[in-house]
């Protein structure tokens, strides 16, 4: 599912610049969209996980049934089956789709960029051609960019970010743009912008 909603109202809707890029820095205009700059009271119990939900499910660029899914059934049963917390389970979900991992390496400026290299056909997955950035990576999977687009503008020199912290469980090699996915992820060792526990309990009480 292409997601099309306008960016920077969400950024502005949710007060977080949700796509961590300076074009959607909420700085440049703090007042809530679709309220003609009005303020929103926030203080309900109900309002603060609607919230949390709202924005995490949006930093990941998915839809509310895409999200719904993978918090009460995907996450839930992955959960119970491994022994693991049901926060972990989600956050592994979350940060295990191939598009995450393409934004966690470096090799995209946001998630927003990853999503649209990974649909372009641009990566192969343990050899192969693929397209599809909700793929789950799993440990010792591999992903490399094509050979032919190494020397493209959009990855050559600059173009790829530095300055991303790459985390532990995955090892990218930027000269050659390749990414080996080394473990499952590990919860709390990126900043999340929303708390994972307030959404599976914004869930359990729908």
């Amino acid at each position: 599912m292409r997601y099309t909603w306008p960016k920077f109202k969400l950024c502005r809707r949710e007060q977080v610049n949700l796509f961590w890029s300076d074009k959607y820095d909420i700085r440049k205009r703090r007042s809530l969209p679709w309220q003609h700059g009005s303020s929103m009271k926030r203080n309900s119990e109900y309002g603060k996980l609607l919230r949390n939900k709202q924005v995490l499910k949006r930093s990941y660029l998915l839809s509310e049934k895409q999200f719904r899914n993978l918090v009460q059934k995907q996450s839930s049963k992955y959960s119970k089956n491994n022994w693991i917390s049901h926060d972990l389970a989600l956050y592994v979900f979350l940060e295990s789709r191939m598009d995450s991992i393409v934004y966690r390496s470096g090799l995209a400026k946001t998630i927003i960029q990853a999503r649209q290299m990974v649909n372009h056909g641009h990566f192969l997955l343990n050899g192969k051609k693929h397209d599809i950035p909700s793929t789950f990576i799993k440990a010792w999977d591999k992903i490399t960019l094509k050979t032919k687009l190494k020397d493209s503008a959009l990855y050559a020199g600059t173009a790829v970010n530095k300055a991303q912290k790459i985390p532990s469980w995955i090892k990218v090699d930027r000269n050659k743009y390749e990414i080996d996915v080394l473990s499952l992820p590990k919860l709390g060792e990126l900043w999340v912008l929303a708390d994972i526990l307030k959404v599976i309990e914004f869930y359990a009480r729908a």
